[in-house]
C-alpha cells in the first residue's frame, strides 16, 4: 500500500533506523529475521507479549543490544490480504492511538498537522482559482506538486501511475479519520483489539519506538 508506506516512512525513517548511533527503531511485521542470540538477550518474545505494536516494539528492545536494518523489498509477498477501504481501515485504527500515546492533545495536533500539510495545498488552488487569486492558488499548487513530487518514489517503485501522486491529500484525509476513529473507540471504552490484546488493558504498557 504506497500511502501507508509513505506515512510509515515519516514516523520511522529507514536512515535513522539503520543508523546505530540513533535511538529510532522500527519494523514491518510481515517479514523479520532476528539471530536467535539477539532473541535471546531480550528475554525473548516474552518480552513485548503485552504489546499492541508488537513489531516495532520488538525493533526497540533488539536495537538496545545490536544494530537492525529496515528496507523495503520487492522479494517479499504479504499473504494478509487487504481488498477493500475497510481492511486498510482495521489495520490502522488498531495502532493509530497508541502510537500517539493514547494522548488526546497528541490526537489532535496531529490531525491538525496533517490537515495544514496536506489539506491546505488543495484548499488553497481550489479557492484561489476560483476567487481568482494567485496569492492563493499559486503557493497552494506549487505546496502540491512539492508534496506529491516526494509521494512520487514510493509510486515509481510500486509501478503505481504517477498521475496518482495528486491524489496524495485524499489519502492523508482517509488516514487521518481512522486516525481520529482509532481515539474515539479507545475513549470510548470500544477499542479494537489484536490477537486478544486491547488498547484499554494496554495504555500504561505499550510504548512507541523512540524518537519517532
Amino acid at each position: 500500500i504506497p500511502a501507508f508506506l509513505y506515512f510509515f516512512q515519516k514516523l520511522y525513517p529507514f536512515s535513522w533506523i539503520n543508523d546505530p548511533s540513533r535511538r529510532t527503531a522500527g519494523a514491518a511485521g510481515g517479514c523479520m529475521l532476528v539471530r536467535r542470540a539477539d532473541l535471546d538477550a531480550i528475554g525473548g518474545v516474552e518480552t513485548i507479549r503485552d504489546r499492541i505494536i508488537d513489531d516495532c516494539a520488538l525493533a526497540v528492545e533488539i536495537k538496545r543490544h545490536a544494530p537492525i536494518r529496515l528496507y523495503l523489498s520487492k522479494r517479499a509477498t504479504s499473504l494478509r490480504p487487504y481488498n477493500s477501504l475497510n481492511d486498510i481501515w482495521k489495520m490502522v485504527r488498531r495502532t493509530a492511538f497508541v502510537q500517539l500515546n493514547h494522548s488526546v492533545v497528541a490526537l489532535l495536533g496531529t490531525v491538525i498537522g496533517l490537515f495544514i500539510v496536506y489539506g491546505m495545498p488543495p484548499v488553497a488552488t481550489i479557492a484561489g482559482a476560483y476567487l481568482n487569486n494567485d496569492q492563493i492558488w499559486v503557493p497552494g499548487l506549487a505546496a502540491w506538486i512539492l508534496m506529491s513530487l516526494s509521494y512520487a518514489p514510493i509510486l515509481l517503485r510500486y509501478r503505481v501511475p504517477l498521475w496518482s501522486s495528486l491524489f496524495l491529500p485524499v489519502a492523508a484525509g482517509l488516514y487521518t479519520l481512522m486516525t481520529i476513529d482509532s481515539g474515539r473507540l479507545y475513549l470510548f471504552g470500544n477499542a479494537p483489539g489484536w490477537k486478544g490484546r486491547h488498547y484499554g488493558e494496554l495504555h500504561k504498557t505499550d510504548r512507541k519506538s523512540p524518537g519517532a
